[in-house]
């Protein structure tokens, strides 16, 4: 392609422009490509911890980890995936040197136009939904940016028709070309397989209650399941509202449902809400949680903890704030003893005896698993798990 004359200094060589745009397009199937397999990893690996995780604003599991982080049932990360795949098919049928290929920049230009958007959009929900930025999120974003301009250069230097004449070109290009219209399709058809035949990884079940699972409360009020007799007790300090203590309260139900006789899992709420927790989380996180605790407190002592905690892990994946009409559609509680559940002084010394037990072991975040006396966050060492599932 050639630059048009504008009556001023020549242009850059149009290879100036189209080689950072094929090297831009690289980069962002390599991004979200790892931010696919973050994503996967995220759900379906207990230890896993990505390496952009570096606090509570800049994590990338959190985002991950956030509801928000599907779209229509697909994984933001392969929208993103998709995104450059077409990029790159089209912009490779641009380096055909013919008028006809050069019309498909003004395709290009509307794709980037509607990734920026899309940018801009997610980069809100990361700041205002989410409180967490993913920096790998962060590049994809600034990749896209610096697509769209560099088509809008491209469009403006090196193309000749107006941008609706272009546009209408390209168009009727794009479904001319039978090795551009195939290679669309195939696209297309992955990822319509992806759709169909990957299950969707992200939505946690936990095992149906079984009346052979014994269960009960320890002597200071704590609700356990498992064996009486364990072989090992493990101590859970969690927050509904945290994705890890809810993927790690899953795993370990599904232990104990495959080994009853050798687990017993005792639980102690430990919501990372400033309203109760202030010392610990002295600025506003996890808001709710702390209610939603003594929710499951109030359940113990109706002998509906287990059936209660399962639906208060649900709740705290939506993205709707805590609501307990609809956790009373859930459970069989009505909500107006949920929500005076939530103002009960006893039920709120009983939840901030925990908090004060769970400060004194020196816990900071959640989940965290007491086992022998010894704490460890996150998730449970792969040497004690052994000794459970030889």
């Amino acid at each position: 392609m050639n630059p048009i004359s504008t009556g001023h200094k020549e242009v850059l060589p149009y290879r100036y422009y189209s080689i950072p745009v094929f090297l831009l397009l690289l980069l962002g199937l390599a991004d979200t490509a790892y931010l696919a397999y973050s994503h996967y990893k995220n759900y379906t690996d207990i230890t896993f911890s990505s390496f952009c995780a570096l606090s509570k604003s800049i994590n990338c599991d959190t985002v991950s980890q956030s509801p928000w982080s599907i779209l229509l049932g697909i994984p933001i990360a392969f929208w993103g995936f998709l995104a450059y795949s077409l990029f790159l098919i089209i912009f490779l049928a641009t380096l055909r040197k013919s008028k006809e290929s050069e019309t498909l920049w003004h395709l290009l230009f509307i794709l980037g136009l509607v990734d920026a958007i899309a940018a801009v959009y997610f980069g809100y929900i990361s700041a205002i939904k989410i409180k967490a930025y993913c920096i790998l999120c962060l590049a994809s974003y600034g990749i896209s940016f610096s697509l769209f301009f560099y088509c809008w250069i491209i469009l403006s230097r090196f193309c000749r028709d107006s941008f609706w004449i272009g546009l209408k070109k390209g168009v009727h290009h794009l479904f001319s070309s039978w090795l551009l219209r195939g290679s669309i399709i195939a696209l297309m058809a992955i990822f319509l397989c992806f759709k169909i035949y990957v299950p969707p990884y992200w939505q946690y079940t936990f095992p149906p209650s079984s009346t052979e699972i014994s269960n009960g409360h320890t002597e200071e009020g704590n609700p356990w399941i498992g064996s009486k007799t364990p072989e090992i007790t493990i101590h859970e300090y969690t927050d509904y509202q945290c994705f890890q203590c809810s993927k790690m309260h899953q795993f370990l139900r599904r232990l104990i449902a495959e080994h009853p006789g050798k687990i017993k899992l005792i639980h102690h709420h430990y919501p990372m809400d400033h309203e109760f927790n202030n010392i610990i989380v002295p600025k506003p996180f996890h808001i709710g949680s702390g209610k939603m605790a003594m929710i499951g407190i109030y359940a113990a002592s109706k002998n509906k903890f287990w059936e209660m905690n399962d639906a208060l892990y649900a709740i705290g994946r939506e993205k709707q704030p805590f609501n307990t009409r609809t956790l009373s559609k859930m459970t069989g509680f009505s909500a107006g003893e949920l929500a005076a559940a939530t103002r009960h002084p006893q039920i709120r010394e009983a939840l901030l005896y925990d908090i004060r037990q769970g400060m004194k072991l020196g816990i900071t975040g959640t989940p965290t698993f007491v086992i022998n006396g010894k704490a460890y966050q996150g998730s449970i060492p792969a040497e004690i798990l052994q000794t459970i599932i030889p």
